[in-house]
């Protein structure tokens, strides 16, 4: 049986991770605040090293390899900005890394991936298929496997985010986490649900394809298939043999909400013209929703905006006011 992660594990990754990370500035939106009607904040994880909340998980894994295994190189398969971080924090330990990724994957981030060091793989139309290439590199070169998501470092290192927030704003109410594989959500719902279980804890995804909230309705890890959107960060499965982040999100999360392309679109733009950020779609979840909506009585809210890592012709299209259809594309 696997041993549950706990509030020390996210404690002590923060140790770990301290000097490999930025402490990201938390803001207070005041159209989202004018618009819902009580306070907002956005936890800028966006201008985190690599562009994107992943990095702090992945320095947390590489970080605890032991010797023999960082002398063997790591592996793992990536929507784009887990690959991304995991080659960063890999690069600065030394360690070789082989990202694999699925034809569906934006040229953008591949590029951003190839750039931090890795050796690239693209292969099929998903992550599962993806993951093939990550389980032959294993076997037959010994590599370790870190996955995004499914892996106790992992998700104790994202749960440093939750820690920021809460330390920064003890008295916050509503937590918005977009949602994906779930590792970000099971570590922030973890520190939120032990430090106050009050806080209301709320996952974000896109309707096009969210494999954790299709799973939790089907009560067992279930595939979907994979659609583009704009929130492609956010796509992939979860594993059939989920070992954390399927219960940690049943367990720790209050609500969850889907939004719909328009939406995410209407997300960008508004943190572009509202509050001067570029945050990709699947960082704009969480102002996508409020801005809809679709979170009832927030109260005293922060937003997690997560990524930046998106095409910039594309967001001009998107910050311009151009209706973008990826499916049509």
């Amino acid at each position: 049986m696997k041993d549950p992660i706990t509030f020390a594990d996210v404690l002590s990754a923060r140790k770990t991770i301290a000097g490999h990370v930025i402490h990201t500035p938390l803001r207070p939106s005041t159209a989202l605040s004018e618009r819902v009607g009580s306070p907002v904040w956005l936890k800028c994880e966006h201008q985190q090293y690599t562009g994107s909340f992943k990095l702090r998980g992945a320095a947390n894994a590489v970080l605890r390899l032991s010797n023999d295994q960082k002398a063997k190189g790591v592996v793992g398969v990536s929507t784009g900005n887990y690959g991304r971080a995991l080659a960063y924090a890999a690069r600065n330990a030394g360690v070789r890394s082989v990202i694999c990724m699925s034809e569906l994957v934006p040229k953008n981030k591949v590029d951003g991936i190839r750039a931090q060091g890795a050796e690239v793989r693209i292969t099929g139309q998903s992550q599962d298929e993806a993951q093939l290439e990550v389980d032959r590199l294993v076997k037959e070169d010994g590599m370790t496997m870190l996955p995004p998501f499914d892996h106790a470092d992992i998700i104790a290192g994202q749960g440093t985010l939750g820690l920021e927030v809460i330390e920064a704003l003890p008295d916050v109410d509503t937590l918005l986490v977009p949602l994906s594989g779930g590792g970000l959500l099971a570590g922030v719902a973890l520190v939120a649900k032990s430090i106050n279980p009050a806080i209301r804890v709320v996952g974000i995804s896109m309707e096009r394809g969210c494999a954790m909230i299709t799973s939790l309705q089907e009560g067992k890890p279930t595939a979907v298939r994979e659609l583009p959107t704009l929130a492609d960060s956010l796509g992939g499965g979860i594993g059939e043999n989920n070992q954390y982040t399927f219960d940690m999100c049943a367990d720790l999360t209050d609500d969850f909400v889907l939004v719909n392309e328009a939406q995410i679109a209407d997300g960008i733009r508004a943190a572009y013209h509202d509050d001067q950020q570029v945050i990709e779609g699947s960082g704009a979840v969480g102002i996508a929703a409020l801005r809809a909506g679709l979170v009832d009585n927030p109260g005293r809210t922060v937003v997690l905006t997560t990524g930046c890592n998106i095409d910039m012709e594309l967001h001009k299209r998107i910050a311009g006011g151009e209706d973008v259809d990826l499916m049509a594309e």
